[in-house]
């Protein structure tokens, strides 16, 4: 390649697979996305390494699972928080760090929820820039939720390290997202660049600009989708205005699956957000590379983890030698150089719990949550972090993690992507073949349920004496000083 590609990845937040139109959705309308789809490759069965947010984002970020580097029990929280003493360790080379030492200008925009104090922010992680909410756009002030295990400070808008806003109006965040996109588009159009654009949207609470309300199909949740969709047209047109569209890969995926269980929000997937079922960590996948990435619907097995050394390799930058990295690169795969992709091996962790494996057309739970628990009343919010309180019962000051299960579950994903019939009794051959892998897996990156440590985990970074980027102060002018809905998701 005589000129490196720019390369844009976009990051959703909750969008499930069924979510674009591209995907089968009926209720929501992403013109833009299905015809970059169209034009692209569009992938069937790509997975996030986490179906919560934090393990996910690290995951991605530095091509290894949650657990390989300390990204999956956050001190017994399954997610960051505001003013956690735990984040991403600087000893970690994101992708972001690599292509800058590759030549590439870097920014991230919008939620990174990798640790909120100093060291964890993404401009000690290669990024050259950073605007954007910090973490999840519930953890901020909201109605009803001043007191007790839910209140949190006021919601900081950063740029860098610094905050320039607490408790920004959230209907206008995606808009500042694109001028913050555009700016740094026309900003580095001369030399090689990276923008990783991680939306707020479809996180609860669900507020988009009044535009997307008034033409949605789909309420507030329609609305967010729309929302997307018209900020990827907005970057595209700016890419073309630049004469930069034909030299820029641009990704769109989300960091796990919707938190809802009604409608097409996962297409025919069973399971939700914070679940190891199908519908909690496969997602949309596209990539579009004019006269690269030929349109195709590609039905091979792909992670997020697989983005980074792929990206190295599209990019020109090397890889670190001195650690594991669990990610495969699909460049060949991408351009059609192959049409079989290197992975045949997906891990399905729920925090520190290793609750399923999939080997080819085969999916095995080996653990998983009690259903008893997952459908009581009491816990129909577990996806909005976790449980309130772990099976035990002790509560705790955020939701936590619970106790799980031995079980034994195989299906067959290729006849039954819905996980309907348990088919373990039928294949002791391959159960016993999918059970080694299992096996070191546990012995290689543990798994909490059975009590195994991992041999080669590395560790979380950790800070003394940490706070909140924000505290409220009720002399101070805030433009919503409370937002008006105490959705948590």
């Amino acid at each position: 390649m005589h000129k490196k590609p720019n390369i844009i990845l976009v990051n959703c937040d909750d969008l499930g697979y069924g979510d674009l139109g591209c995907y089968g959705s009926s209720r929501n309308d992403t013109p833009v996305l299905d015809s970059l789809a169209g034009n692209g490759m569009r992938f069937t069965d790509f997975y996030m390494a986490s179906p919560v947010c934090s393990p996910s984002r690290g995951a991605m970020l530095t091509g290894c699972y949650p657990p390989r580097i300390s990204f999956a029990n956050f001190d017994g929280d399954i997610v960051l928080f505001p003013g956690h003493d735990i984040g991403l360790n600087t000893s970690e080379i994101t992708i972001a760090r690599l292509l800058q030492s590759a030549g590439y200008a870097t920014m991230h925009i919008g939620k990174w929820h990798c640790g909120d104090q100093d060291e964890f922010l993404p401009t000690n992680h290669g990024f050259e820039d950073y605007y954007g909410i910090p973490y999840s756009n519930d953890m901020g002030r909201m109605v009803g939720r001043l007191t007790g295990r839910n209140a949190m400070p006021p919601l900081p808008l950063l740029r860098g390290k610094e905050v320039i806003q607490e408790q920004p109006d959230q209907a206008s965040i995606t808009e500042r997202y694109v001028e913050k996109s555009v700016e740094f588009i026309r900003t580095n159009k001369e030399r090689p660049f990276f923008l990783y654009l991680a939306h707020m949207h479809v996180h609860l609470p669900l507020y988009a600009a009044a535009v997307f309300v008034e033409k949605s199909r789909n309420s507030d949740y329609g609305a967010c989708v729309m929302a997307i969709d018209w900020a990827m047209g907005v970057i595209v047109a700016e890419l073309k205005k630049q004469a930069l569209f034909e030299d820029t890969i641009i990704i769109f995926t989300s960091d796990n699956g919707s938190r809802n269980d009604r409608g097409d929000s996962n297409g025919n997937l069973r399971g939700k957000k914070a679940t190891t079922w199908e519908g909690g960590m496969r997602v949309p996948f596209i990539v579009h590379w004019p006269s690269k990435v030929k349109p195709c619907v590609n039905k091979e097995i792909v992670t997020s983890l697989d983005l980074y050394p792929t990206l190295a390799n599209i990019g020109g930058a090397t890889l670190p030698a001195d650690r594991i990295i669990d990610g495969y690169d699909i460049t060949d795969l991408l351009l059609s150089k192959t049409n079989k992709s290197p992975r045949d091996t997906v891990y399905y962790y729920m925090a520190d719990k290793l609750e399923a494996v999939r080997v080819g057309d085969y999916k095995l739970f080996v653990s998983r949550p009690p259903e008893r628990v997952l459908n009581t009343e009491e816990n129909k919010m577990l996806d909005t972090h976790s449980l309130r309180e772990n099976i035990e019962g002790k509560a705790k000051n955020r939701p936590s993690i619970t106790k799980n299960e031995l079980i034994h579950e195989l299906y067959n994903l290729s006849e039954d992507v819905g996980e309907t019939k348990n088919i373990y009794e039928e294949h002791p051959e391959i159960v016993t073949q999918i059970i080694k892998k299992v096996e070191a897996c546990r012995k290689d990156m543990g798994d909490a349920v059975t009590g195994v440590r991992g041999m080669n985990v590395r560790p979380i970074g950790r800070v003394s004496n940490p706070k909140p980027l924000t505290s409220y102060d009720e002399k101070h002018p805030y433009i919503i000083a409370l937002y008006d809905r105490n959705e948590i998701g």
